[in-house]
């Protein structure tokens, strides 16, 4: 990877050879020194492909894809010929003869990647493509659309054709029970065009719908939120799986609008071993630049083995990941709850987590039980950002955060947290086995110094223990963590190359409140090596 993609760090090289070593989730333990309740974890779907076997409908170029779609009964499979074009709008219907799933799949499915691969743009050529008309969608659902399987396909807009969002599940739905359901895209390239105003990619608001081996690119907007997935108005479950995604907005966000109903929080979202990428070009844009992965309203989330790439301070703060509720004014019970961030790798971000109670705008509930643990996170202040590498903020409540090693290379603003509340106290918080190497104002607090002033300022129930903060002053904190004096200290196994586990004469080895090393635990993941990377990324 290019040395400048990574602004203001003196070591670029190796802390993204070891941040692409992404840590897989290890299980935090249960022990009474933990005053925090941890996260239920999200009801998961398998959305793995299996091969049709009712009869095939093959559309070629010029045919009528909207005929094919109402003619196939479920089990059915419709083949579009690989290099031709069918120019959308695009309803699925609600079936209810047939039995499994309707497959619209390539002609030359054969020759793109297996099931389990990522596809990228080099694949497009064994692709067809469906194309939106000017501020207009591909593809839209009805009232309890089911079991359409999309394989192979390309999604765009006409070529200079600007959209509010290229391929719509949901349709406003004030009930669970009309929601379109069981629709996956599997291997398909679905992209904006760089040069025109494209806002969002898919909008995912149905039951068991899933985004797999797949690739979401150039969705941004000047003056506006973009967004290459968004879901803000269903009961779930959703999943996210092996794909690279790219936009200017949020790559990904959930909430932001109002849901119809309680019932249609967005819920049971697995998002899994996907390369989340901000372009570091859009900088020099008018596209408004935010954040690679936020929620406003979810409940019961699993991250995992994900690697997140680029955020700078813009349109935000430059933080990569937000945990903060927020509607419209007309969803009070909007609630980001029970969400567990763990195993994932952060490069080049502006600053790392941000998590906040309640919204200062609408009413909404209030966030509880959040795990962000076994994450290796590289801060490096890009654009100007504080180089925070957690931010809580406006109360909240069972707050876990273990195990993550910090790597910041950010300017004197940095700081390992910042904790800051005017709507009350964060209840039950467990900050431990963290290790991060020098910042400039460790774990801080507005108006309250750093260290066991702020724990005690802005928190309650709380435990502070066995982490390891190099250069900071061990009086200020509260006994039973570390205070190496310099990185040295540390004894990682090889900090000058990029090797942030610790050096089997560390101190710090074996020395967690659980027995195991400070700081991320866990063995490289498959997808440590990115397949089909995009073309202005070099991965080593």
């Amino acid at each position: 990877m290019p040395s400048s993609m990574l602004r203001g760090s003196c070591r670029p090289a190796r802390l993204v050879a070891a941040l692409l070593a992404v840590l897989t989730v290890a299980a935090i333990p249960h022990q009474s020194a933990l005053s925090a309740a941890l996260p239920v974890a999200p009801k998961t779907f398998d959305s793995s492909y299996a091969a049709p076997s009712g009869k095939t409908l093959n559309v070629a170029a010029g045919g009528n894809l909207q005929e094919a779609l109402d003619q196939a009964e479920l089990g059915d499979t419709i083949v579009l010929e690989a290099g031709a074009t069918f120019k959308g709008r695009f309803k699925l219907p609600n079936k209810t003869t047939g039995s499994g799933w309707i497959y619209v799949v390539s002609s030359k499915l054969a020759s793109l990647p297996t099931a389990g691969q990522r596809v990228g743009p080099n694949n497009a050529a064994n692709m067809p493509k469906v194309v939106s008309k000017p501020w207009d969608s591909a593809l839209v659902t009805v009232e309890n659309s089911h079991h359409f399987r999309f394989v192979g396909i390309e999604f765009a807009p006409v070529p200079g054709g600007g959209l509010y969002q290229l391929i719509v599940i949901g349709n406003k739905d004030s009930s669970p029970a009309t929601l379109p359901h069981h629709i996956v895209f599997d291997r398909c390239y679905v992209h904006g065009d760089p040069a025109v105003n494209d806002r969002r990619g898919i909008a995912m608001d149905g039951a068991f719908v899933a985004v797999v081996d797949s690739y979401i690119s150039d969705f941004q907007e000047a003056g506006a939120d973009s967004q290459a997935l968004w879901a803000y108005n269903t009961s779930g479950p959703l999943q996210i799986r092996n794909n690279y995604i790219q936009g200017a907005g949020e790559n990904v966000m959930f909430g932001g609008a109002n849901s119809r109903d309680p019932a249609l929080v967005p819920a049971d979202i697995e998002i899994r071993d996907n390369y989340f990428f901000k372009p570091l070009s859009l900088l020099t844009t008018k596209n408004t630049i935010k954040n690679l992965l936020e929620f406003k309203a979810a409940k019961r989330v699993l991250v995992t083995g994900n690697i997140f790439q680029n955020n700078p301070l813009s349109a935000q703060q430059g933080f990569a990941i937000l945990i903060t509720p927020r509607n419209a004014g007309t969803s009070p019970w909007s609630v980001t709850s029970d969400i567990e961030i763990a195993g994932n790798t952060l490069i080049n971000v502006g600053s790392g987590f941000n998590v906040m109670g309640l919204d200062n705008n609408a009413s909404t509930l209030m966030t509880e039980r959040v795990l962000i643990h076994n994450n290796l996170v590289g801060v490096s202040g890009l654009n100007g950002a504080s180089g925070r590498a957690f931010q809580f903020v406006a109360g909240g409540s069972d707050y876990t955060v273990d195990h993550n090693t910090i790597i910041n290379s950010a300017p004197t603003t940095s700081s390992v947290a910042l904790a800051e509340s005017k709507r009350g106290k964060i209840s039950n918080f467990v900050f431990t086995n963290n290790l991060a190497t020098r910042t400039a104002w460790g774990f801080f607090g507005t108006g309250a110094g750093e260290g066991t002033r702020p724990l005690d300022t802005y928190f309650t129930n709380w435990t502070f223990s066995k982490n390891v903060l190099v250069d900071r002053p061990a009086s200020d904190y509260p006994a039973g963590n570390f205070f190496p004096a310099g990185v040295a200290g540390v004894r990682f196994a090889n900090y000058a190359g990029g090797q942030y586990t610790l050096a089997v004469d560390s101190p710090y080895r074996n020395a967690g409140t659980d027995g195991t090393d400070i700081g991320a635990n866990g063995a490289p993941p498959t997808n440590a090596i990115l397949p089909n990377p995009p073309t202005n990324v070099a991965v080593q």
